[in-house]
């Protein structure tokens, strides 16, 4: 995860595009911890890490979403 935290200067189009990356690299980290665990051979310091890489992703897809969905007011 390399692209900056700040999307306030991004076009929907860009966060578009990003957005995907970000929801198939937790994918991909979903797959590779739950394959890890099974296997049993991993250390926890190793998993840790992916599980804080993955609430990282979790936390920039909640927020480009946010930007991208606009707020009704019913």
């Amino acid at each position: 995860m390399n692209a900056p935290t700040d999307i306030s200067m991004k076009t929907d189009d860009v966060l578009r595009v990003e957005l995907e990356v970000f929801r198939q690299e937790h994918r991909d980290l979903d797959q590779a911890i739950t394959a890890l665990v099974e296997r049993g051979t991993s250390d926890q310091l190793t998993l840790q890490r992916l599980k804080k890489k993955k609430l990282r992703l979790k936390d920039m897809i909640s927020l480009i979403e946010d930007r991208l969905t606009p707020d009704i007011i019913a």
